[in-house]
């Protein structure tokens, strides 16, 4: 659901894209080669067509926005960045340097063996 909204924001943008393009502005914009139409439609119907339309899209692509806000897939795992960064950081020794492999940092039990005795020296 969340694509599809986005997917309409797009669409909204570039259809408004062209639209504001068409507008007629200070030169005449592209909508100075519509002659005909002006003829048909009068020069202020066609730019009211094109004012609402603009409005239109414009609140389209407000509406579309807030809704894909509300279709944010969640996130999977309940750790945040920094909780997982944190982590990573206490698993490498605090001497490696970058670029150079981390040691082990796990620390082996000493063996708890009795120490090996001297041999006993020949009976001469």
């Amino acid at each position: 659901m969340y694509n599809l909204f986005v997917i309409l924001v797009v669409i909204a943008s570039i259809f408004m894209c062209l639209i504001v393009l068409i507008q007629e502005s200070k030169g005449g914009g592209l909508a100075s080669g519509y002659a005909s139409g002006n003829q048909v439609l009068g020069v202020r119907k066609t730019t009211d067509v094109i004012e609402k339309v603009t409005w239109g899209l414009a609140a389209a692509m407000v509406v579309f926005s807030i809704l894909s806000v509300y279709f944010i897939p969640s996130s999977s795992s309940n750790t945040s960045v920094m909780e997982n960064s944190a982590i990573e950081q206490q698993t490498t020794a605090p001497t490696n340097l970058p670029g150079i492999p981390a040691t082990d940092v796990t620390e082996t039990p000493a063996a708890e063996e009795a120490p090996a005795e001297a041999p006993a020296a020949p009976a001469n």
